[in-house]
């Protein structure tokens, strides 16, 4: 099918990301694997390429770009290479977004240029150990001081990606107490330096799967946080929060996409080459049928993937909606996936083999970001239901 998402320079900068990937990634992959954890220069060198201005302003270093069609194609390119940027990609899909709608122009000056040059790496801490997807829940504090020049930030959070590697993180703290009416009351914003006295990364979390994505629990004691490092308004966090949500699933549902089709280009080389009863497995009906439906699976998805995009461009995309190609990306991705691994045998459930690993990567995109079951009453109350 013809697809009309992308343009010459969405193609332009596929070409040079895949070079990228062929001569910088591949080579060393198997060895972030193994450290379970990208090496910080090559964040710098992602900072080069130019992946983290591509949606800043040009004032502060950036290509000034307005859309997530560069991102797009970078979830299509390192899936199909079978490979992952570790933690760069809170960097820039999920701290960018806050400090592009919140930050203060003298805050821009202050962290854009280094965010772009990936000088300083950033991730976000919402999840605490206890509260899960319940942000409402959460127990960090901080109180703002006598001379009202600081917040003292205490309390921990868990499963925060890039949290090794972040020389900024964007915390999420109550600076007040929820009401009876309204439990989200409460909650604000504030940009965190890693190197605070105070702050600390505990263990480095032992995941199934994006191994080479650092992810950690972070600890706050008695961090003192500027009150100029304050994100939008005090109390409004919650709402912010559900602000960048819908870009946020949509990027989840994208990856999804890109994972499926790549799992059907991995098992389709596969089976190619393979063989079984002195035939290719590729012969038999059965690898042909298989492949058919997740080639159907994908084309479909791809769809989905395709309007959301072009509906998160153009400020449309709703929470339903983006609830939805969630639910429907990510879905269709693990049957894909599970069914392509199938076709591999043996061979498939090998770490060496990249439709192992992409087994492994893609089964949180059913829980993080809203899990599917969130998703379902996501759809189901804006159907009224």
């Amino acid at each position: 099918m013809r697809r009309t998402v992308f343009n010459e320079d969405h193609e332009a900068f596929r070409e040079t990301l895949r070079a990228f990937i062929e001569a910088e990634v591949v080579p060393v992959y198997d060895e972030w694997f193994a450290a379970g954890q990208a090496p910080r220069d090559f964040y710098y060198k992602l900072g080069e390429l130019g992946i983290f201005g591509i949606n800043v302003p040009e004032e502060f270093g950036g290509a000034g770009m307005d859309s997530h069609k560069f991102e797009a194609v970078l979830y299509e390119e390192t899936a199909r290479a079978g490979v992952q940027f570790g933690g760069s990609g809170v960097h820039v899909l999920l701290a960018l977004p806050y400090i592009n709608m919140l930050a203060t122009d003298e805050q821009k000056k202050r962290y854009l240029p280094k965010f772009v040059t990936g000088e300083e790496m950033w991730a976000i801490a919402m999840t605490e150990p206890g509260t899960g997807s319940d942000l409402a829940g959460m127990k960090s504090t901080a109180k703002l001081s006598e001379d009202g020049t600081h917040y003292v930030l205490n309390g921990a959070k868990t499963f925060i990606t890039g949290g090794v590697h972040a020389d900024k993180v964007i915390v999420c703290a109550r600076t007040d107490a929820p009401t009876a009416e309204d439990r989200r009351h409460g909650i604000s914003l504030f940009a965190v330096d890693t190197t605070s006295e105070g702050y600390s990364v505990g263990r480095k979390l032992d995941k199934l799967g994006l191994r080479t994505s650092d992810t950690a629990e972070l600890a706050f004691v008695d961090v003192k946080v500027p009150v100029e490092d304050l994100l939008g308004e005090e109390n409004k966090g919650f709402s912010y929060l559900g602000h960048n949500l819908a870009s946020e699933r949509w990027g989840i549902a994208y990856g999804a996409y890109a994972q499926a089709k790549a799992a059907v280009r991995f098992a389709t080389q596969y089976v190619r080459e393979r063989t079984v009863f002195g035939k290719p497995v590729a012969h038999f009906q059965n690898t042909k049928f298989e492949l058919a439906a997740c080639q159907a699976e994908v084309d479909a998805a791809e769809a989905v993937a395709d309007r959301a995009t072009e509906a998160l461009d153009a400020g449309e995309l709703t929470p339903a909606e983006a609830a939805s190609a969630k639910l429907f990306c990510t879905e269709v991705a693990h049957r894909v996936i599970d069914r392509c691994l199938q076709l591999h045998g043996g061979y498939g459930y090998m770490n060496e083999y990249p439709i192992a690993r992409l087994y492994a990567d893609n089964r949180v995109n059913r829980i993080y970001g809203g899990t599917s079951e969130v998703m379902k009453m996501i759809i189901a109350k804006n159907m009224g239901l």
